[in-house]
């Protein structure tokens, strides 16, 4: 692409690098200047023009932008016309959206003119909304410079998961202080929070706070969900804590106690009869964000979730809100929050 000031008279076909104004004409920035265009300015006494003048290799802005936005883009992804040289992406489900961090680096790193910016990875998306936008710098690029960013990225590798329908069961453990309006809220919460997913939790139970109880209360709702959650009256704080030896003895295994999210560093996460098990932290009575969130929406959206994954999570894993929070931690009330 050519690019610079041109004698007016050899202006046509250009496209308008800056916006223009006469009396009689406006004209806005990309803009192709046609015959009467170039009279007009001439007429205005215009000796010259700044133009981008597209060479036989050359794509259009719109036309770049949009191939690779295409290309892309896979399932439950819709893509706007483009304008301008941008593409806009937008999810046409909830569900979670699936735009590894690496190939966005690998399609951006191909050439400073073709840029793809997105939601994080992993983000909990709702129908309608934008998770990603292509946008090609200049008004034109080379056709190999497009070809090469198309190829740094997998086809149809921007994608939504979209959530699957799930029966909840939710145990809670009680002792004596804990509010029955405490195990309620929770309740309400939890309904909130799986809502978007189209989940519902179909069995709920309250027992002691006792490894043989809350044993026997696994077993019992086991077939009935896909999902288990439980909600201790105290913080998990161990591995041989009540939530996790109760679940190890009614034949379920540990994949990960505590993750490098705050708030919701004491998740534990386990498996059993090839079922989820989720021992919930305390800020996951808390409609805020955290980390308990992060792997929730996952599952819903049947996306597997591993120790390795939970471990990558500690980069943007410090939430905002826990800056309110009294410093240093002490004693029972940071469980709440943890």
């Amino acid at each position: 692409m050519k690019f610079g000031p041109v004698a007016i008279a050899a202006a046509e076909g250009g496209i308008l690098a800056h916006s223009l104004r006469t009396e009689s004409l406006s004209l806005k920035k990309g803009e192709r200047l046609t015959r009467a265009h170039v009279e007009t300015l001439q007429a205005a006494g215009f000796k010259d023009v700044v133009v981008a003048q597209l060479e036989a290799d050359d794509i259009s802005e719109d036309e770049a932008a949009a191939r690779v936005a295409a290309a892309i883009s896979g399932k439950n992804v819709r893509v706007d016309r483009a304008f301008t040289g941008r593409a806009n992406l937008f999810a046409q489900c909830n569900g979670v959206l699936v735009a590894d961090p690496a190939l966005v680096d690998a399609l951006n790193e191909v050439d400073e003119q073709v840029t793809l910016a997105t939601l994080p990875h992993h983000r909990a998306v709702v129908e309608g909304e934008m998770i990603g936008t292509v946008k090609v710098i200049p008004f034109a690029v080379p056709e190999k410079t497009v070809a090469q960013a198309i190829s740094a990225f997998p086809a149809k590798g921007l994608s939504i998961s979209p959530y699957a329908p799930k029966r909840v069961a939710v145990i809670s453990t009680l002792l004596p202080g804990l509010k029955s309006s405490t195990v309620e809220k929770t309740l309400r919460v939890m309904a909130e929070r799986i809502a978007p997913a189209a989940a519902r939790i179909v069995a709920e139970e309250r027992v002691a706070h006792e490894q043989a109880a809350l044993a026997a209360a696994i077993t019992r709702h086991l077939d009935h969900c896909d999902l288990m959650i439980v909600f201790g009256a105290s913080a998990i704080t161990d591995r041989r804590d009540v939530i996790p030896a109760a679940l190890q003895e009614a034949g379920g295994i540990i994949e990960q106690f505590g993750m490098p999210v705050d708030p919701g560093n004491l998740l534990l996460i386990g498996q059993i009869a090839g079922k989820a098990f989720l021992g919930a932290p305390g800020c996951a009575r808390s409609p805020k964000e955290n980390g308990f969130d992060w792997v929730l929406q996952r599952m819903l959206a049947d996306i597997p979730v591993t120790a390795a994954d939970i471990r990558r999570m500690g980069s943007g894993g410090l939430l905002m809100e826990i800056v309110t929070r009294p410093q240093p931690r002490s004693g029972e009330a940071s469980h709440v929050e943890d």
